[in-house]
């Protein structure tokens, strides 16, 4: 079984996948689409959903710091709905406050230069909320 992690931006997608034991995230090459163009992301996941084998997916959800749905979480919520009829898998909205920051702080300390932070945020992000699920799951299973 293998588990997809997922950071949506309105240009990016950042995507991780678990190996088959379900206990490490691994960073998967970010899928840029043109400003708010969904329907491209929902296409381009697809795809690799399908190549990777997929069983289940959990989107980030970037809730208010006081917990509250703001713009950004709704199109994540829609977007969510829209991959789950898609691809006929279950998707897992996840809390993902601050996990840009933890994901930007963990290649700061790996010594990684700014333009290759900037252009791995998005994976880095994925990676985040996926391995925060997979523990979670571990220790509630």
């Amino acid at each position: 079984m293998r588990i997809m992690g997922l950071d949506l931006g309105n240009k990016t997608l950042g995507v991780a996948i678990s190996d088959s034991l379900m206990m490490f995230a691994t960073g998967y090459p970010t899928i840029r689409f043109k400003s708010k163009d969904f329907n491209t992301a929902l296409s381009e996941i697809l795809k690799v959903i399908e190549k990777e084998k997929v069983d289940e997916i959990v989107l980030g959800l970037p809730k208010n710091m006081d917990g509250s749905i703001g713009f950004q979480a709704q199109i994540c919520l829609d977007f969510g709905k829209r991959l789950e009829e898609a691809s006929h898998i279950k998707v897992n909205m996840f809390d993902e406050r601050l996990t840009s920051k933890i994901g930007l702080n963990s290649m700061i300390m790996g010594n990684e230069n700014k333009k290759t932070r900037h252009d791995a945020i998005d994976e880095a992000a994925a990676k985040v909320i996926l391995q925060d699920y997979l523990d979670k799951r571990r220790k509630s299973a």
